[in-house]
């Protein structure tokens, strides 16, 4: 589908800038709630990082719940538990609410790169059943992984059998189909600029003017100089993935078992599953600057021909990178402004269940409801040293020093 440009000047009661999984979400569930809704995109809808990730759809939150508890208390950690759980719950109502075809499957096997790893997995597994009636998730013995996965390297996992993953660009196309069936104003091409607030705010593009009474920071890893308050909270990085030609049904079977997702423990962590036509999607590799590798499939292949080195004779077909926004913790930022100005970003690799998520909880807490809003707004979120200026040099020497610590096997 293709969107107008926004023209001329516009009233309506949300103006949303991000056309990626928040803004969509959100477009959804404030149409549904009877407020008006203008969204601008600054390039195609789903352009960024909602078009071009894993798709992988995980339960909980990004950062692991025994980590939050000490992070936030035990309190908060189930509330956070529990709006992860929804998260997944609210992805998979979308799709079939809107009837959204978008390869939607079910599982995540999560594998050990290390053997000192096995412990944690099994102490996790059960630490969720334990603490959060989590009874869909086990550990898996090195001996069972390595009849899911013809995959090297890997130790013990963890299945768990709610998570699920899809094809992320026909989701968020799915969700503007429905978001336009309700009656929200999508745009692309139409760049904001900037906004203003008085008693109502104002958002400018180079052709237009949008005055609305409610502002919906969407822009995730696009934030850029847009609103420097929020800015140093993030930081854009890019992520890389690969598509191999379509593979033989043994061959499939034998790389997944089972057509789950699957991901490793490494800090900068590898990903991958089939697509609807047995290509095995790999994720892997990522970089801190504003331009993606020359050649991605080559940059990529090196990491899946770790795992998987007898795809050494199969065919690349695609290779493409999206720049997504992490925080200093890992976990999303969620905020307020102003009474008229919020925003959702930060995800960190999770985004396609807490983005959706977020939408649904900013409409919630403009339409005056900011209980489930704040569960997510008071995780502490420390802005990187240095701020925008200094967090490049920064994140990249932590990075290079937890993917020295992956290749020495710590």
């Amino acid at each position: 589908m293709v969107f107008p440009t926004l023209q001329g000047d516009h009233n309506t009661d949300v103006c949303i800038i991000g056309g990626g999984f928040t803004g969509l979400s959100a477009a959804i569930h404030l149409r549904e709630r009877g407020y008006s809704v203008t969204l601008l995109e600054a390039n195609r809808l789903a352009w960024g990082a909602s078009g071009r990730n894993g798709g992988h759809v995980g339960v909980g939150q990004r950062v692991d719940q025994d980590r939050l508890e000490t992070m936030v208390g035990m309190e908060h950690a189930k509330q956070l538990w529990e709006i992860g759980l929804e998260a997944n719950d609210t992805v998979v109502g979308l799709i079939e609410r809107f009837n959204i075809d978008c390869e939607l499957k079910q599982g995540n096997l999560h594998v050990a790169s290390k053997a000192g790893e096995n412990d944690e997995l099994r102490e996790y597994a059960e630490h969720l059943q334990r603490h959060y009636n989590h009874t869909e998730v086990s550990y898996v013995e090195p001996a069972e992984v390595a009849q899911m996965t013809s995959g090297q390297g890997f130790h013990g996992g963890l299945l768990d059998n709610i998570s699920k993953h899809l094809h992320p660009l026909k989701y968020a196309q799915g969700l503007a189909k429905a978001a336009l069936s309700l009656g929200a104003q999508l745009y692309e091409h139409s760049r904001v600029l900037s906004y203003s607030e008085g008693g109502n705010v104002t958002v400018n593009t180079a052709d237009s003017t949008v005055t609305a009474r409610y502002l919906v920071l969407a822009c995730n890893g696009y934030l850029e100089k847009l609103e420097p308050r929020t800015a140093g909270r993030i930081m854009p990085i890019n992520n890389f993935m690969i598509a191999t030609e379509p593979l033989p049904e043994v061959l499939a079977r034998r790389l997944i078992r089972d057509d789950t997702s699957m991901s490793d423990t490494l800090f900068v962590i590898n990903y991958w599953k089939l697509s609807a036509d047995n290509r095995l999607l790999f994720g892997g590799g990522e970089n801190y600057t504003r331009r993606f590798p020359n050649d991605i499939k080559a940059f990529v292949r090196k990491y899946m021909l770790q795992i998987y080195p007898e795809l050494t004779d199969t065919r690349i077909d695609y290779g493409w990178g999206g720049t997504l926004a992490v925080t200093m913790n890992r976990m999303p930022d969620f905020g307020r402004l102003s009474a008229q100005v919020f925003y959702a970003h930060g995800y960190s690799g999770h985004g396609v269940p807490t983005a959706t998520m977020a939408g649904k909880l900013l409409a919630e807490v403009i339409s005056g409801s900011a209980e489930r809003f704040d569960i997510m707004a008071n995780i502490p979120i420390r802005p990187f040293p240095g701020g925008t200026l200094l967090r490049w040099p920064g994140l990249v020497a932590g990075m290079l020093f937890y993917s020295l610590r992956d290749r020495m096997g710590r």
